[in-house]
């Protein structure tokens, strides 16, 4: 398998002005092919793939006003061709829109390939630099990396991500399965009633960011005070994403390492986050992050995660004897199946459905019947 491990790092002046560069050969290249491939196939139905782009790109860099694309490594420029083809790819699936444009407020990043940078005796050079990159090394690396993309947010700070092939080592297999339900109040709830609680990072640093953007708002647009007043805005926007990751890896290695089989719901947060009341809860809680790191350290350390159908009405189900409620508000949190007369607090019971739930999945591989109802 393949594993990405990522540090931070503090370039020298002459790296970070050879750095700042790089992000905008790479940054005017996307861009310029980019319009390029776009007016092409609205002037002529002409449809350019990834030679032509590259061919493009050649004749860039030998066009006198151009002359500056050839002051950097050419390899993170030919990469940003293929994100760029991916990316179009990734279109015409229908599993993203239309590529963007790059923009200089954003990330920056360039990757680069084994012939752009070398490893050696732990320390890591790229293309164009003579002295090494001053990286805070937090683990060792297994291998040397097949690939390395540097980048620099948005709070100005310098990270690079190391591309190696590693061998998993499964974990001891353990006798414990468990169903998670995720919300707003918590996290998420499992079914032996265990309750994470939220931190609701964004609403704890809330009033100091609008302190601070209303500050930006009030400084002229071009100014050196407004690029100092952006950075303070970008830095505690960087707090509140790492506050929020450091704390999803946490829980996610917690359940993975406790857990055999952990069961969770399948979630489209992108249209749960049309609702105008909770979208920035839900964004801020990173549902489909948490998911997403439960897979992967699952499919590492040889655990299973079973996503159920996210249309099966976990919520409403009474987890005793199968009676599924017509409706249920989200502001019921508590209720009794006119059935059997169990009480249920509606998430540990969600969660325990769909812990019966994952289980026939993962016994049967057959989904879970769905219901034409969206599960409360």
């Amino acid at each position: 398998m393949k594993r990405a491990y990522k540090y931070r790092f503090y370039p020298t002046p002459e790296q970070a002005e050879l750095l700042t560069q790089t992000f905008g050969c790479v940054r005017f290249v996307y861009n310029s092919i980019l319009r390029w491939r776009t007016d092409a196939y609205y002037e002529r139905k002409e449809k350019i793939g990834y030679l032509q782009a590259n061919a493009r790109l050649t004749a860039l860099k030998r066009e006198p006003e151009h002359a500056w694309l050839n002051d950097v490594s050419c390899v993170p420029l030919q990469q940003s061709l293929r994100h760029q083809q991916t990316a179009f790819a990734n279109f015409f699936a229908g599993r993203a829109a239309y590529p963007a444009f790059k923009s200089k407020r954003h990330k920056q990043a360039a990757e680069f390939t084994a012939s752009a940078f070398k490893y050696r005796d732990g320390r890591l050079y790229m293309a164009k630099s003579k002295t090494a990159l001053d990286v805070r090394w937090s683990r060792q690396l297994p291998l040397v990396p097949s690939t390395v993309t540097i980048s620099k947010d948005t709070a100005g700070r310098y990270f690079v991500s190391c591309l190696c092939e590693f061998e998993p080592e499964s974990m001891s297999i353990s006798p414990k399965m468990v169903g998670i339900d995720v919300g707003l109040k918590d996290l998420f709830v499992t079914d032996t009633g265990f309750k994470t609680g939220n931190p609701r990072h964004t609403a704890k640093y809330a009033k100091r960011l609008a302190l601070q953007q209303r500050r930006l708002s009030r400084k002229k647009k071009g100014s050196k005070n407004r690029a100092k007043a952006r950075l303070k805005v970008a830095r505690l926007h960087a707090k509140i994403a790492d506050c929020r990751m450091d704390n999803l890896h946490k829980l996610s290695r917690k359940l993975i390492n406790e857990n055999q089989v952990v069961c969770v719901e399948s979630l489209r947060v992108k249209n749960m986050i049309r609702n105008p009341k909770l979208s920035k809860a839900i964004a801020d809680a990173g549902w489909s992050e948490l998911i997403r790191q439960l897979q992967y350290k699952g499919e590492w350390a040889g655990r299973s995660v079973v996503a159920i159908d996210q249309y099966f009405p976990s919520s409403r189900r009474c987890s005793c004897c199968g009676f599924t409620m017509q409706k249920m508000p989200l502001d019921v949190r508590k209720w009794q199946c006119p059935e059997c007369g169990t009480a249920h607090d509606r998430d540990i019971n969600a969660a325990r459905n769909i812990k019966a739930a994952g289980l026939a999945v993962l016994a049967h591989g057959e989904p879970v019947n769905p219901e034409s109802h969206h599960a409360a």
